[in-house]
């Protein structure tokens, strides 16, 4: 894509981004063909929102998902600072369509995570660039009408669906001696549990997911840089919310957190 294409994606994307609304799909002129045009989109719509990111998340982390919206592989988006809530915050609805709540484990970095030499980086490699650990709540949303057959290229151009999150305070148990990937976690819906799940289904292990994720981006000229917070995907099947809703995401000895819906 060049300069003119990119910029006229990010103005069919900008105000449905501000104003959670949806577009069809971009225009054939100005559409993303590729994961790296995508991309090319998906920076150049960051700093037209001129808000600061705060991190990443990970899209389509679990096979079903993956076949749920048509793409490859995991997609990987944008989160703003804007959009970071705290536990117990009310999350407003407007505009979201998908209208359901994912929990999910979030990576803080500690140091930038930068290649070295020409070998992709091992989970043993990223992980000690890692600073905390916390629980979460993803409610994404999509910029497109029928997100499941935008493709991937559009989608990651429009953050790969991200819009609020609810992130949990640092887990303070010694989480790196506990195996993730069988580590269990349950979502309740106003009192009743909705949906259970494990770290497994995130890519078969969230670690697996930040290190997917630290390659991702040195393949398409980024990074994750110090203080970023990665959320990396549900460990459980989507729970459905309405206005009105309030759900709990409990992880067990790693503590618990909350949101409500408006």
């Amino acid at each position: 894509m060049d300069s003119k294409q990119t910029d006229q994606a990010v103005a069919a994307l900008l105000p449905a981004f501000r104003d959670h609304g949806r577009l069809v799909a971009l225009d054939p002129s100005c559409r993303p063909a590729n994961r790296a045009e995508g991309y090319e989109v998906q920076a150049a719509l960051l700093e037209a929102i001129g808000e600061p990111g705060i991190g990443w998340k990970i899209a389509a982390t679990s096979a079903a998902g993956q076949k749920h919206i048509g793409v490859s592989g995991p997609l990987a988006g944008r989160l703003l600072q804007s959009r970071c809530l705290p536990d117990g915050a009310t999350v407003s609805l407007i505009g979201n369509f998908m209208a359901v709540a994912e929990a999910e484990f979030a990576f803080r970095i500690g140091r930038d995570i930068k290649r070295v030499g020409h070998a992709r980086l091992s989970v043993a490699d990223v992980m000690q660039s890692v600073e905390a650990l916390h629980v979460a709540i993803e409610v994404p949303a999509s910029r497109f009408e029928d997100f499941a057959t935008a493709g991937e290229a559009q989608l990651i151009s429009e953050f790969a669906c991200a819009c609020f999150f609810v992130l949990g305070k640092e887990v303070t148990t010694n989480w790196r001696n506990v195996d993730l990937k069988d580590h269990q976690v349950k979502m309740l819906s106003n009192g009743k549990t909705a949906a259970l799940g494990q770290g497994a289904n995130v890519l078969g292990d969230p670690r697996l997911a930040l290190t997917w994720l630290a390659n991702e981006l040195l393949e398409h000229d980024n990074y994750l840089q110090a203080g970023d917070v990665v959320m990396t995907g549900t460990c459980l099947v989507p729970v459905p919310v309405k206005v009105g809703d309030e759900v709990t995401a409990d992880f067990g000895s790693f503590g618990s957190l909350s949101a409500k819906f408006s």
